[in-house]
């Protein structure tokens, strides 16, 4: 990139397309087989540019990981807004998530396959991160108003989004036989099946 085309891009704009760029290197390379050199010639960046936003290649991987985060329960939270009860919001939320998944492959790859502790190993553990904390919400939410039956915490929340999330995965694996989103009512039906009071 010239000069004249690196000064265009500046501040927030630059640390997203870092970001960006980083994402789709370490889908396609993998985390340890991708240098901070390889994001900075893939961007078109001075190694300076990067530095002034990332102190390293890990926190680079965990500004990432965070604006991934970030970015899942803001979908989930807009998905959940317009219900009231917990089997509308839990089929809304699992509808956007299958979208979301189909919209932008390589960002819930990198959620939900990416084996993070490997190189964050001070991170907290996926499951304990806002957007599924917001789906356990929704299930403690329902056994509060006597929608669905009483039960721990992580085993309703397990059961209500568990096949969602697998078959999210199973997706992005190419390993399913069927188009995802024709599977959500099934999976749904199902999952409140087990659940319901």
């Amino acid at each position: 990139m010239v000069k004249s085309e690196q000064k265009s891009i500046r501040g927030e704009d630059l640390k997203a397309k870092v970001l960006q760029t980083t994402l789709k290197l370490f889908s396609q390379q993998g985390y340890f087989n991708t240098s901070l050199q390889d994001i900075r010639k893939s961007c078109g960046v001075s190694i300076g540019a990067i530095y002034h936003h990332f102190e390293n290649k890990e926190a680079l991987a965990k500004a990432l990981f965070e604006t991934l985060l970030d970015e899942m329960n803001q979908v989930i939270m807009e998905a959940m807004d317009p219900h009231d009860s917990c089997r509308a919001q839990s089929h809304a939320v699992a509808e956007a998530l299958f979208q979301l998944t189909l919209d932008e492959p390589q960002k819930m790859q990198f959620i939900l396959m990416a084996q993070h502790r490997e190189y964050l190993p001070d991170a907290a553990p996926i499951c304990s991160s806002r957007p599924f904390q917001s789906m356990k919400d929704i299930v403690e939410q329902g056994m509060r108003k006597k929608e669905i039956r009483s039960l721990d915490d992580w085993v309703a929340a397990s059961t209500m989004f568990g096949g969602a999330l697998r078959l999210m995965n199973l997706h992005l694996d190419g390993a399913l036989d069927r188009p995802l989103m024709e599977l959500l009512e099934e999976t749904m039906d199902c999952a409140w099946r087990g659940l319901k009071a």
